[in-house]
């Protein structure tokens, strides 16, 4: 499981990003669960609606990581079968 720095110890710099995702292929689901949980520590939330009419789920998640983090992660969730995403980053 990923973590974040101890408090008192030499901290990275961290980014706010929102990832936005687009599930289109439900086999994907319990994988993107399973990163979704590995990166939990940088998770600051997550809201996530299906859409029964397109027979689709959007999710969306607020995190606070190292702009590696956050890359790798909608790098890993991208790359699942049925699955779009994107990040957009805090110019902050």
């Amino acid at each position: 499981m990923l973590r974040r720095e101890p408090e008192g110890s030499e901290q990275m710099e961290t980014r706010v990003a929102m990832i936005g995702i687009i599930v289109e292929e439900i086999s994907s689901v319990e994988r993107l669960n399973q990163l979704l949980h590995q990166y939990g520590a940088y998770v600051i939330g997550r809201m996530g609606i299906p859409y029964r009419e397109k027979n689709i789920h959007i999710i969306s998640v607020a995190m606070d990581a190292p702009q590696d983090v956050i890359s790798a992660l909608s790098g890993k969730l991208g790359a699942l079968k049925g699955v779009s995403c994107k990040a957009v980053y805090s110019k902050l």
